[in-house]
């Protein structure tokens, strides 16, 4: 079967072409730029240029279906939200020309992709959430803040928003306040990306994760890791991190969630564990994660697992991993020293790494470490993602850095750095 995977300067591309180039499968990986990191891994067999779903979702749409009709029966798999929710909107063009996909109804994928429906939906079946407002104008965000116990998190209902195009539009990552006029502040800056803005309680604790495969509702195969170190301390995602088993709570809080909404695919079910152990419900993300690469090395292989489903229909559950398993993003390790080097934040109150500890530990990993995108017989990923930092990724984010300066939340997470 030939697959088509999206957004390949993703990490979560690169392991999903070697998982599924390893496993035999005919692999094409795609990009809105003319090369990509995963489309450089040895696994795969062509590349390909789409238009940017955010310029223009229907020629995005064109140019997957076009890919995709060269042979039938091809599985698309995108990477990101951002293609997600498009690929799923023209599925019936897909379906048009015997293209597979692994999506739950449209409906679903958007209610997922709305933190205020899922956190309500988390409260419903009994898990704690926090305490969360809906500010639509600034009006109500002047109310709030007159009345909110801070600190408090202010982010986007959703991740991405459809624009009267039909193009998603990222919303950008969380803000934190940590008073009335930092929640202003934060408030208007989030407007100007997003329409309403979710303001919640700050929950300390450690974030963990239950990652799955379902079909239809019923879960096939999960997995549960705990994060060693984050990109950013402040707030993002994984840049170490290591498989554990996965505990009752956890595999209960995620399984019901899924389940409740008849979820078809892979799935993130994000939470915070407070100190006393409660697990308190952040948020659903309905794609593949930067980190997937660690299931995979410990023995879960989602990418493989939906291409049978596809194939198949179904597939054998798989609920057994090897624990202990450790896999770094390199370069994201390095941005979480460079972070620790530069000192804590201004305005951050949560815990923050000692230098000289982060540093001996960079210094020192652990024997039999996986990386994300390095592997000796398959180097030239890593070079691509030290490439598209440089050239892409670190302009624009220093572009964003010089227009808004409110402060990231505190434990939130990063888009596409999972």
């Amino acid at each position: 079967m030939r697959v088509l995977i999206l957004d390949g300067n993703e990490n979560q591309a690169v392991a999903a072409a070697r998982s599924l180039g390893r496993a035999g499968y005919d692999v094409s990986v795609g990009a809105s730029s003319a090369w990509s990191k995963a489309g450089w891994s040895r696994y795969a067999k062509t590349q390909f240029r789409y238009t940017s779903p955010s310029d223009d979702a229907s020629l995005f749409a064109r140019d997957v279906v076009a890919e995709a009709a060269r042979a039938p029966g091809t599985l698309v798999l995108p990477m990101t939200e951002r293609t997600t929710v498009v690929v799923s909107e023209r599925r019936a063009e897909l379906e048009a020309v015997s293209a597979r996909y692994v999506l739950p109804e449209h409906a679903t994928l958007l209610r997922a992709m709305d933190k205020q429906a899922m956190t309500d939906l988390a409260a419903s079946l009994g898990i704690t959430v926090p305490a969360t407002s809906v500010l639509g104008t600034a009006a109500e965000a002047r109310r709030f803040a007159t009345r909110a116990v801070y600190p408090v998190v202010l982010k986007p209902r959703t991740s991405e928003e459809i624009d009267r195009r039909g193009a998603p539009r990222p919303t950008g990552k969380p803000l934190y306040a940590r008073s009335a006029p930092e929640l202003m502040t934060a408030f208007e800056q989030l407007q100007t990306r997003a329409g309403d803005i979710l303001a919640q309680e700050y929950v300390e604790g450690v974030g963990v994760g239950y990652f799955a495969l379902a079909r239809h509702g019923e879960v096939r195969a999960e997995f549960a890791h705990r994060r060693l170190r984050d990109v950013r301390p402040s707030g993002s995602g994984s840049a170490l991190r290591e498989s554990v088993p996965l505990d009752h709570a956890l595999k209960v809080a995620g399984r019901r969630i899924l389940e409740s909404i008849g979820w078809h695919g892979v799935a993130m079910v994000e939470f915070r564990r407070r100190d006393d152990g409660t697990l308190c419900f952040l948020e659903v993300n309905g794609r593949f994660w930067n980190s997937l690469a660690l299931p995979i090395h410990a023995g879960v292989d989602f990418p493989l697992l939906v291409a049978r489903l596809a194939e198949d229909g179904d597939v054998t559950p798989v609920t057994a991993y090897r624990v202990g398993v450790r896999c770094r993003w390199w370069l994201g390790d390095v941005r979480h020293l460079v972070s620790v080097l530069s000192g804590r934040p201004a305005g951050f109150t949560g815990r923050y790494p000692a230098r000289l500890a982060t540093l001996g530990a960079f210094l020192r990993p652990v024997a039999g470490t996986h990386h994300d995108n390095f592997e000796w017989t398959d180097p030239l990923p890593e070079a691509g993602d030290w490439l598209d930092f440089a050239v892409r990724r670190l302009p624009a984010a220093l572009h964003r850095k010089g227009m808004h300066h409110a402060p990231t939340a505190p434990g939130a997470p990063d888009r596409g750095v999972r």
